[in-house]
């Protein structure tokens, strides 16, 4: 116990806000439902990140706002290494990494209802 006055006095609770409430950002346990069943759009190999595999990247990321994409390089170090170049070349969020399979959210101002994995799950609860 502590004999210090000041730590006991009374203070007021804290509100814990959760990191996204405020914005229209799904939040990472949300994204991570969504994903389950999505397959890997993408498979970076063994030649690394070349220009075309980075263009497919930001071409999916555009379209669908939520991928999973499939890295077959190396040893785990270097997978991470190469998940977090490909997530701060496209401006993404990693969602998660399990073995060498990863999941990548970037968010579109404009999102096509018909592309969007994330709109197609919105629809997809209202029923």
């Amino acid at each position: 116990m502590h004999n210090d006055p000041a730590a006991l006095q009374w203070r007021p609770p804290i509100t814990i806000i959760r990191k996204n409430a405020l914005s229209k950002t799904p939040d990472i346990k949300t994204l991570r439902t969504i994903a389950h069943t999505l397959h890997p759009l993408v498979t970076v190999a063994e030649k690394g990140l070349s220009e075309t595999v980075q263009q497919e990247i930001a071409r999916a990321l555009h379209d669908h706002e939520l991928i999973k994409i499939r890295v077959l390089v190396g040893d785990r170090a270097e997978r991470q290494r190469l998940v977090h170049a490909i997530c701060e070349e496209e401006n993404a969020t990693l969602v998660q990494r399990i073995g060498h399979v990863a999941v990548l959210y970037r968010a579109n101002p404009k999102p096509d209802p018909k592309l969007s994995n994330i709109l197609r799950h919105k629809q997809t609860q209202k029923r």
